[in-house]
């Protein structure tokens, strides 16, 4: 049986799409949710999976060529079985082309979403029918932890490998903050020296973001030291019941929730530039930047000043696993209103991140580590931060923004 494999819209605002690589050749074998195509948005890379398991009888849009969703990419079925006549070949769509209505994916992966290959991988396996599992992720989606509950249900036991962060010791509380967003877990081949290194989609776009905002914004930045011995204590005490919930409670999902608490007492900071306006933003949409071998991503937390420490733990895993899978959408990484970026994962103290355009400040959270503290004039020993604000003087002065970082330590200093 012939199954269409398509262009997808990957995003409610996104149009169209470009084959970045065919992870398959014509005449390979393929299964059912096995990676099969990586498509390149201004945005993001994202793996398609294969919508059936079969052979890959003919590719219809080479690597390279921008498409508009739903446009056919290439035929998946049996070895020797016939395709339709009068395919019309494929012409590269101009960037203004208008908009068109998604098509419908496959029934195999229209009720599913995106699966990671690490789930397929998991799901093949143990010859798991994933239409059978019920998803816990955002939006339903089915996550590792979902195949391997059901896998263990049926009485099967999964070897799976523990992630370094999830054994047990209390050495772990102070490790750099690259719980879920940090360093990629490969690094990218090292070309030898004298060589040209080709500039992916990613990297061009990080350069031009960068050198925009610089030329856009004066940059100043705030220092100050937090105390997170509170923050410790509690996530020490939480992070066993939000595991039984799936969710690995990390440093990160406090600092997202202390820069909530700072955005709604000082909303100016929420802010983006206009031509004779400040624009302050209704919603409070926290970005967090990711490292992936390509260089760096910032998916969105969306309305993080409506949800709980879990719901925001929960999702930072969730994102940061598809970043890493190249599974995430155009629009999960647009929409921001302040950004946080975690530089510490390499033992840096602090730094002087680069505002992330429109927006008005970014902070900078710096390694966790035990320092010496004098308390009471005592000498104690406490973990502590370094924190960096990074603003645009066009919007904040030096007080407001200090006010505003003032209040990210007083939330995670006095944390409940």
């Amino acid at each position: 049986m012939l199954t269409k494999v398509i262009m997808p819209q990957l995003g409610e605002s996104v149009v169209e799409g470009t084959v970045g690589k065919w992870l398959k050749k014509e005449g390979d074998i393929i299964k059912e949710f096995e990676p099969l195509i990586e498509v390149t948005t201004d945005k993001v890379d994202t793996e398609i999976p294969s919508p059936a398991t079969g052979t890959l009888l003919k590719i219809y849009v080479t690597e390279g060529t921008t498409v508009r969703a739903g446009t056919l990419l290439a035929y998946v079925g049996q070895a020797g079985e016939s395709l339709p006549e009068g395919v019309p070949a494929v012409a590269p769509q101009p960037a203004h082309a208008a908009r068109v209505a998604p098509s419908p994916l496959p029934s195999a992966t229209q009720d599913l979403g995106f699966i990671s290959p690490v789930v397929a991988k998991i799901a093949a396996e143990h010859g798991v029918d994933l239409a059978q599992v019920k998803g816990t992720g955002q939006g339903g989606r089915v996550t590792k932890k979902d195949v391997l509950a059901f896998v263990e249900g049926r009485g099967a036991i999964p070897t799976a490998e523990i992630p370094a962060w999830e054994q047990p010791g209390y050495g772990e509380l102070f490790r750099p903050t690259e719980e879920v967003f940090g360093l990629a877990k490969t690094a990218a081949p090292t070309p030898a020296p004298g060589t040209a290194i080709p500039l992916s989609n990613i990297r061009k776009s990080i350069a031009e973001h960068m050198v925009r905002s610089k030329h856009t914004s004066p940059h100043v930045t705030s220092v100050m030291e937090v105390d997170m011995s509170r923050v410790v204590a509690h996530r020490e005490a939480q992070k066993a019941i939000f595991a039984r919930d799936g969710v690995n409670l990390t440093f990160t999902a406090y600092f997202v929730v202390a820069s909530v608490a700072a955005l709604k007492q000082y909303p100016i900071v929420n802010s983006s530039w206009g031509a004779d306006k400040i624009l302050l933003k209704k919603e409070i949409n926290i970005g967090v930047a990711a490292a992936i071998d390509e260089g760096l991503i910032v998916p969105v937390i969306k309305d993080a000043d409506r949800k709980s420490l879990l719901k925001i733990a929960a999702e930072l895993n969730d994102l940061a696993q598809r970043a890493r899978n190249k599974q995430l959408k155009p629009d999960e990484v647009a929409g921001g209103t302040f950004t946080i970026t975690n530089h510490g994962v390499a033992g840096s103290l602090f730094a002087t991140p680069i505002i992330n355009q429109p927006q008005c400040a970014i902070l900078g959270v710096g390694v966790i580590e035990k320092r010496v503290k004098v308390i009471d004039d005592a000498i104690a020993i406490r973990p502590m931060v370094y924190l960096s604000l990074t603003f645009d003087h066009r919007i904040l002065d030096g007080a407001i923004a200090d006010y505003f970082l003032a209040k990210v330590k007083e939330a995670l200093e006095k944390w409940r």
